[in-house]
């Protein structure tokens, strides 16, 4: 056999190889896209899936608190949301929000009736809440930066709280970031991720027994705005694009979406499904894993 033809044979059964494991690799459901599923919004952010697997997000500048439904049905859930942000549903159904206008974080019953869960730290209002996390034993991590007009800021500085299972008390658990945002948290309740937008770095913490975190490591060189993270362990930033990232902080994805990305959150009747709010959409993707 000719040398050349074998050559450039071989090099084609490499390349088609490479190809193939590329694609195996992917974490997105074979041939699917991201697809738009609603528009019109200010500045969509803070999805969240209840147990059904419909989708709760907020459009922040229009105040309000949406619900995408299992049959593809958008209604408003909640108006006056108190420039809610972040979002997260407890194992009651209660759809707990980071109200950034209203300075505090509530729990909002399937009634709709609303409960204040935290609005200080030591007698001083909050900054602006941003996101939060449930631990498995009922515990809370937000974090509480401060976007634009830093007037009327009560706090030293943009920290991360916990607010303990029995709602009694509250504790500062990281005070060394720029700005932090995003954070989420693993099923065993072992280990935190948090975002440092304003630092540009997302670092993972382990979690103690009361609440408090040590050993700081660097998960991702870049900070990220919303985060989620899937069965595999694997943790998703939002910035230009959905990045992925493993548990030994190696990227191993990357979701374009239309409109720059600003939060995700795995929902849908199988929970396969990775919904992105992005800017004045909420947009999703089939994907071969699950979230939790």
């Amino acid at each position: 056999m000719n040398r050349k033809w074998f050559s450039l044979g071989v090099l084609s059964l490499l390349a088609w190889a490479a190809g193939c494991s590329a694609e195996k690799a992917s974490l997105v459901a074979p041939g699917e896209k991201v697809k738009k599923l609603v528009g019109g919004f200010r500045f969509t952010e803070g999805p969240a899936a209840d147990a059904k697997g419909n989708v709760y997000f907020t459009d922040i500048p229009n105040n309000r608190i949406h619900k995408w439904s299992l049959d593809a049905k958008l209604s408003t859930f909640r108006e006056e949301s108190g420039g809610s942000n972040g979002l997260y549903f407890d194992k009651k159904g209660n759809l707990l929000a980071c109200e950034g206008g209203g300075r505090r974080l509530v729990s909002i019953d399937p009634q709709g009736k609303v409960t204040v869960l935290a609005d200080k730290y030591q007698d001083k209002k909050f900054n602006s809440l941003n996101d939060l996390w449930i631990d498995p034993k009922g515990g809370i991590y937000f974090t509480d930066p401060r976007y634009g007009n830093k007037d009327g800021m009560e706090q030293d500085g943009e920290h991360v709280y916990y607010i303990s299972p029995d709602r009694k008390k509250i504790i500062r658990v990281v005070d060394d970031m720029v700005r932090p945002n995003g954070l989420i948290g693993t099923p065993n309740g072992k280990t935190l991720y948090v975002t440092d937008h304003g630092g540009k770095k997302t670092f993972v913490y382990k979690i103690a027994k009361d609440g408090t975190l040590s050993n700081k490591k660097l998960l991702a060189p870049e900070g990220s705005d919303g985060m989620t993270i899937d069965s595999k362990g694997n943790v998703y930033l939002t910035t230009s694009a959905v990045l992925v990232y493993n548990g030994k902080g190696e990227q191993i994805e990357t979701i374009e979406v239309p409109e720059r990305p600003a939060n995700v959150t795995f929902g849908g009747k199988d929970k396969q499904t990775l919904f992105i709010t992005a800017r004045t959409s909420l947009y999703s993707i089939p994907m071969k894993v699950k979230g939790l």
